[in-house]
């Protein structure tokens, strides 16, 4: 059992509330997973610009000198923003990959989060509310974000077994439930040249979209396939750069609640987690449909 939350905001005066309103949402779900928290938010894009945000278990020692050492492995100017044990890393966007690459060098510790233009991944083990206090997520704006908590069944409790997982430039993905054919689908998808940092089943559903839409799917296509080629439990709850999507299993037995209004599409795994949204009076509320996509798009 974990908690999802998820909000896609239309209206643009609502985007420096962003990070306050998930933040809410997702203490609201603290009992459905106080194993760990992760949230995803994407910011509006720097022109030209781009952005890995990693993690490291020992900040203090790992961040140090960390954006001059990559600004010198990339040759080109690093911008660095350290919220706990996590950091920002901000470089030109043509030099993204080059910059993924040399941290493995530079030092071995860190983890990535997340890399693209728009996207900033935090997550650490503890309860919704003490993570997104750590790194002052209600004091961040955007445009859209996902959020978990986890209660763990069938792997570790630590940072990189938290929710959301990204496997691709600007995308992330959250789930409650569990896939029964993981481990088949990893080693398809470890030989078409994706990889893995854990073990746990939704870093392999979010694996999966990244091979899809890399090999030309659109991301409604994408999580349509989902559907036939992963066996197991799960809503989806899904964030490219410029979209939020959601499905559910053919099943459908993992609670799941979704409102639309002029101002935002939203997910919970309960309607508590929305009720507390701006106008949720007057929004249009029902429960997502077994085997059947949802995805909005700017």
């Amino acid at each position: 059992m974990c908690g999802i939350v998820g909000l896609f905001l239309k209206d643009k005066a609502l985007e420096p509330r962003l990070g306050q309103m998930l933040t809410d949402m997702l203490v609201t779900m603290t009992d459905r997973g106080p194993d760990s928290a992760g949230i995803a938010i994407y910011g509006r894009p720097e022109k030209g610009m781009a952005k890995l945000t990693v993690q490291s278990a020992d900040p203090g020692h790992d961040f140090a000198g960390l954006d001059a050492a990559l600004g010198a492995a990339i040759d080109a100017p690093v911008a660095m923003t350290v919220k706990d044990t996590h950091a920002v890393l901000t470089m030109p966007a043509a030099r993204l990959d080059a910059a993924r690459a040399a941290m493995r060098e530079l030092r071995p510790g860190i983890r990535i989060m997340s890399a693209g233009e728009e996207i900033e991944i935090y997550k650490e083990v503890g309860l919704p509310r003490d993570v997104a206090r750590r790194f002052h997520i209600a004091g961040m704006g955007g445009t859209h974000g996902i959020g978990h908590t986890r209660m763990a069944t069938e792997s570790a409790v630590t940072t990189l077994g938290a929710h959301p997982f990204s496997t691709g430039p600007d995308q992330c993905l959250v789930h409650n439930g569990s896939l029964s054919n993981h481990n088949s689908v990893r080693r398809e998808l470890r030989r078409a040249g994706m990889t893995f940092e854990t073990e746990n089943d939704t870093e392999v559903a979010a694996a999966f979209l990244t091979h899809k839409m890399d090999e030309g799917a659109n991301l409604g296509q994408a999580m349509e396939a989902t559907l036939t080629d992963l066996d197991g439990f799960f809503p989806f709850v899904v964030g490219p750069r410029n979209g939020f999507g959601v499905v559910r299993d053919p099943i459908a037995c993992k609670p799941a609640v979704m409102a639309e209004t002029d101002q935002y599409v939203a997910f919970g795994s309960e309607y508590r987690a929305l009720a507390n949204l701006p106008g949720i009076e007057g929004a249009r509320v029902w429960e997502p449909e077994p085997a059947t996509v949802y995805f909005w798009e700017r």
